[in-house]
């Protein structure tokens, strides 16, 4: 009875102090930066993406590459297009970048099926040029970056300095323009996740540094919000996003699956709307992280970091996910 009455303080206590909500029902303007690659998630993610953006929800002013080999920043462009929105502007990393791709080469697969023209496309300018252009364009406190990925990009942007675009360190431009970042990383309270030991070094520096308000979605979010089945199975055959997770659900693991974990995914829906209608939002606290890539949380109510806890059975997320994943272009 004492450790249930404990529990309880920890949700009530810990749990109902939130992140700025999104009041208005202007669109969030969202850039969106995913290593699409190592997993398919991202997939998903950026049919969320262009879903809510669709239906009026948010408006996209970015897709960016997390990810160095030369197959993500086409996929992503494949994906811009196929949602009719083929000049969203694509950055990829200047330098330090993660080089990963699974060894399905689903990317190259999925360009030379849907748009064999991009294959040896590399005409992209740095994330870091894209993010200080669009940044410094946008009105002070608007703008909200959803990380799936490494946080190569966001460690160049605070390092980067005045240009063309502002006269603003990266830290200052971040800080005058974003509202918040949303990230899919860590493991809460503790452990070592993948977005965020890959690159260690920038996550360590990236967390430690950023100046507005971060919401986490761990990993332990997702890996209980398992989508893909219904798309695969009854997406249109000219939807790229069915055809990529029909063939991952097929050859990505030495067995077949039904569906997929969505790390991704819930991380571009709680970057949109408001989280509370999915999850308990807790914090504030400190999202600590070692040079190996371990992380911890540390409650701490004068910090700025919030994350994600399970509010209701896992179906009635994963229905919402996997609903908008079936988005068709409009």
């Amino acid at each position: 009875m004492k450790q249930l009455l404990y529990i309880l303080l920890i949700l009530v206590v810990g749990c109902n102090t939130t992140p700025e909500k999104n009041e208005t029902p202007e669109p969030v303007k969202v850039i969106f930066d995913t290593d699409m690659g190592p997993d398919y998630d991202d997939v998903g993610a950026i049919a969320v993406l262009h879903a809510l953006a669709d239906s009026g929800e948010c408006e996209i002013l970015a897709t960016i590459s997390c990810n160095s080999h030369p197959s993500v920043a086409p996929t992503i462009e494949l994906f811009n297009r196929y949602f009719n929105k083929p000049n969203i502007p694509i950055g990829v990393p200047e330098k330090n970048g993660v080089n990963s791709i699974h060894k399905n080469n689903w990317n190259d697969s999925t360009i030379v099926r849907f748009a064999p023209e991009l294959k040896h496309s590399n005409n992209y300018p740095s994330a870091t040029k894209v993010y200080r252009e669009v940044l410094s364009s946008q009105s002070d406190k608007s703008v909200t970056i959803v990380t799936v990925g490494f946080t190569t990009n966001l460690e160049n942007l605070l390092k980067s300095g005045p240009d063309e675009f502002s006269p603003l360190s990266g830290i200052e431009l971040v800080n005058q323009k974003v509202k918040k970042l949303v990230a899919m990383a860590g493991y809460l309270p503790e452990g070592r996740e993948y977005n965020v030991y890959k690159h260690s070094e920038a996550s360590f520096y990236t967390f430690n540094h950023w100046p507005t308000p971060i919401l986490f979605s761990g990993a332990e979010i997702g890996n209980s919000i398992k989508t893909g089945n219904k798309l695969a199975a009854t997406g249109s055959v000219t939807n790229p996003a069915a055809w990529a997770y029909a063939y991952n659900l097929a050859t990505y693991s030495d067995q077949p699956s039904e569906t997929r974990r969505s790390w991704d995914q819930t991380a571009v829906l709680c970057a949109i709307r408001d989280p509370e209608k999915y999850f308990y939002v807790c914090g504030p606290g400190e999202f600590l992280v070692d040079e190996d890539g371990y992380n911890q949380w540390k409650p701490n109510i004068n910090a700025n970091h919030y994350f994600l806890v399970h509010k209701y059975p896992y179906k009635i997320v994963t229905d919402v996910v996997e609903e908008l994943m079936m988005h068709e272009p409009m």
